[in-house]
């Protein structure tokens, strides 16, 4: 054997299988590497530092990638490659799960290029990755020599009838109340991100606790398993420079200054050219030539001056860059219907943060299609968020949604995704569009408030309308002095030390979004954040409800409409036609989008169109199709064959009766000849459907019956039934 593996189990109870985490026998020349297996499921977690920084690096140039082989399903990718393209938007968000978690433990002077690679070498189809990823990575560094001041991990913690469970099955999670991504160390909280169906605030905590007692156990088998491999020492390292005669220059010459300006409450473009002109001024000072580590420690400890100044404000005066107090919501108006040609729309602006929402309803036709190697299949609520740069003033070229991108439109698309009515009342492909024309803090929760806007717009019975808040700290761990931030600026999050997004309903909490900058949150900290989170939450649905309070009663006259049937699933190949012939038919000739899927043994029909006439004829013909006899009804017929002892009647598409030579008239006939001829419309009534479902028409039982005195005397047996006759 030419390697040395070393493993350590964390056993997690309640049934659930054990989770293995060994090194040493893949990929040993990566600095750290780590596989992770419970049950069937596997990752390889691996991770590489550059030994220097390069030159001109104040932060950490960290990249975090998750992706799933399509092997470890047993798959094959799609496409025409057949192989792994660039990352899905799942992998993009399970790879900003983990870098979210990992990316505050680093080492604040620590600048060296890091990439950290967590791969789905298997997959066990109950046992979700995602929420083991972090697990992976972090036990990768922790049997490295990268300086990291971990280790930390990451759970899935879910209520299911009551109770909360980790990392629970992919089908007990299905019934789940409430679900969060918790991340941490063993001593604090990073990073928090789900959704829920409306719950308290306690709840919430309540969970955030419950997850942080796994993930105590989870950083134990790391730092056993650094032990067992001897990586408790890490590399030494000089990444940035200092020169504190200088920092005490800087500060001394450009502190007040830059203190005013941030009590002054001018607008961001104003503050930010002030800013820029007292660090212009003072780096004038000094002549023109200026050494390159000199420059790169000048830009540094200017921005520490506004790091302190603006911190130092909030905390000893409780005054914010642009004049607020620490609950006030900035200014907020909103209008709906603003896009005359959407099917629903609206503006929502909070500050110099702005959304311009638009939704668009959908066929079954225009779900989404999502084909990865562990989730696959098709969503029908569809949430993009885009940030172009004019939106901050900055010139950028679109190249599509980056990373940053994804993440917010996920959180604002599963905060609506939770008011959304079922499937019985909404039969729609939705697809919801925020386009941010303006930002200056929390564009993402301005999306889930125009997206909530723009959906009752819409006519879509939403359960409650939605609203968001981002809410920021300032901490002193000098002092012990803190600030809870309602609303927080650009600045403001860049500045401090907690971006903790809410998002609910009057009722309760939908979805959160928390990463913390700093070591350690109180829980009494974090229950304040969440009570006065909520005051600004609800204070921003009442703004919303003087625009709409409610979804309108209809939806637009311009909107498509769908009528969804529901038929008895034999019926399914009928509808279709061979090949398709017959649904694509209707089609053609009705202009509806008809499409067709078995459901619970039922077949569930969806006919779409922009006007009530194609969608009744086409509604008309599949109804037709579908319908069953029934006994007793009277139907027009058509003749589609004439026999010696009667007549085979159509009297639905596809369903043929016989109605028997003694059925056609009281008086006795005794030859068909002359009786009917083929395409001739007869009306008949149903008399009888036998077990082989053979149906017994009528004719004379809708004639007026003659006097019994006239009627002909029969020396004859009765007449057949149904199942006596022969086949047709």
């Amino acid at each position: 054997m030419s390697y040395n593996e070393q493993k350590v189990t964390i056993e997690m109870g309640g049934g659930m299988a054990p989770i293995e985490l060994s090194t040493g026998k893949l990929a040993k020349q990566a600095d750290g590497s780590v596989v992770l297996k419970q049950g069937a499921t596997m990752l390889l977690a691996t991770v590489v530092s550059s030994k220097e920084p390069k030159a001109g690096v104040d932060f950490l140039p960290l990249s975090v990638d998750y992706q799933e082989k399509y092997a470890a399903a047993g798959r094959i990718p799609g496409g025409f490659l057949r192989r792994e393209a660039r990352l899905s938007d799942y992998e993009v968000l399970i790879s900003r799960l983990i870098d979210r978690a990992l990316r505050p433990l680093f080492p604040e002077t620590y600048h060296a290029d890091t990439q950290v690679m967590v791969s789905l070498i298997s997959a066990d189809k109950d046992i979700m990755p995602d929420a083991l990823a972090g697990l992976a990575a972090s036990a990768a560094l922790a049997v490295s020599d990268i300086p990291f001041n971990g280790p930390i991990s990451e759970v899935r913690v879910a209520k299911v009838d009551g109770q909360l469970v980790v990392n629970p099955t992919l089908p007990v999670l299905e019934n789940a109340s409430l679900e969060f991504i918790v991340a941490g160390s063993a001593q604090d909280i990073v990073m928090v991100e789900g959704e829920a169906k409306e719950i308290s605030e306690a709840e919430m905590v309540e969970a955030i606790a419950f997850a942080h007692e796994a993930i105590k156990k989870q950083v134990a088998a790391q730092v056993e398993l650094a032990r067992l491999v001897g990586a408790e020492v890490k590399r030494e390292f000089n990444h940035e420079p200092s020169d504190l005669a200088l920092r005490e220059q800087v500060f001394s010459a450009t502190y007040d200054k830059v203190y005013a300006v941030a009590k002054s409450g001018s607008a961001k473009h104003e503050r930010s050219e002030k800013f820029a002109e007292i660090g212009e001024a003072f780096f004038a000072t000094l002549g023109e030539e200026i050494e390159e580590d000199t420059a790169f420690l000048l830009k540094k400890y200017y921005h520490d001056v506004q790091y302190e100044a603006v911190r130092n404000l909030v905390l000893n005066e409780g005054i914010r860059l642009d004049g607020r107090d620490v609950r006030t919501v900035r200014p907020i108006w909103s209008e709906v219907d603003y896009l005359p040609a959407a099917h629903g729309s609206a503006v929502f602006t909070r500050g110099e943060t702005q959304s311009l929402t638009s939704v668009t309803l959908g066929a079954k036709d225009d779900e989404q299609m999502i084909d990865g190697a562990f989730i696959h299949g098709y969503n029908k609520f569809i949430l993009h968020y885009n940030f172009p740069g004019f939106s901050t003033g900055e010139v950028r070229p679109n190249r599509g949604p980056g990373r940053r991108e994804v993440g917010h439109g996920n959180l604002a698309m599963r905060s609506l995704k939770q008011v959304l009515p079922g499937a019985e009342e909404n039969p729609y492909t939705i697809r919801v569009v925020s386009d941010i024309l303006e930002s200056n803090g929390s564009s993402s929760m301005a999306t889930v408030c125009a997206g909530a806007l723009a959906l009752m717009d819409a006519g879509v019975k939403l359960k409650s309308p939605v609203s968001g808040i981002a809410m920021g700290l300032i901490t002193d761990e000098k002092t012990g002095k803190y600030a809870i931030l309602s609303d927080i600026l650009g600045d403001e999050d860049h500045l401090g030390d907690m971006d903790f997004k809410v998002t609910g309903t009057a009722n309760g909490i939908v979805g959160c979004q928390m990463d913390l900058k700093i070591n350690g949150l109180k829980w009494e900290v974090l229950t304040q954040a969440l009570d006065q989170a909520k005051e600004a939450r609800l204070h921003i649905l009442g703004e919303m409800n003087k625009t709409l309070s409610a979804p309108r009663e209809d939806y637009k006259p311009h909107a498509p409409r769908i009528i969804q049937l529901t038929i008895d699933k034999d019926f399914i190949g009928a509808v279709i036609g061979p090949g398709g012939k017959i649904i694509q038919e209707m089609q053609r000739e009705t202009g509806a989008t008809i499409s067709i899927e078995e459901v619970d043994n039922k077949g569930i029909v969806q006919v779409f169109a922009d006007n009530k006439a194609s969608i009744d004829a086409a509604v008309s013909r599949i109804k037709a199709i579908a319908a069953k006899p029934e006994i007793g009804e009277i139907y027009e017929g058509k003749v589609k064959s004439i026999m010696p002892f009667g007549a085979f009647i159509e009297i639905m598409p596809g369903k043929d009766g016989l109605l028997h030579i003694s059925e056609i008239d009281w008086k006795r006939l005794e030859t068909m000849d002359g009786v009917f001829k083929e395409g001739d419309t007869v009306t008949v009534k149903l008399l009888d459907v036998d077990k082989q479902g053979k149906m017994k028409l009528s004719r004379k039982v809708l004639l007026p019956r003659p006097p019994k005195e006239d009627r002909p005397q029969r020396d004859q047996a009765p007449a057949p039934t149904a199942s006596d006759a022969p086949e047709a």
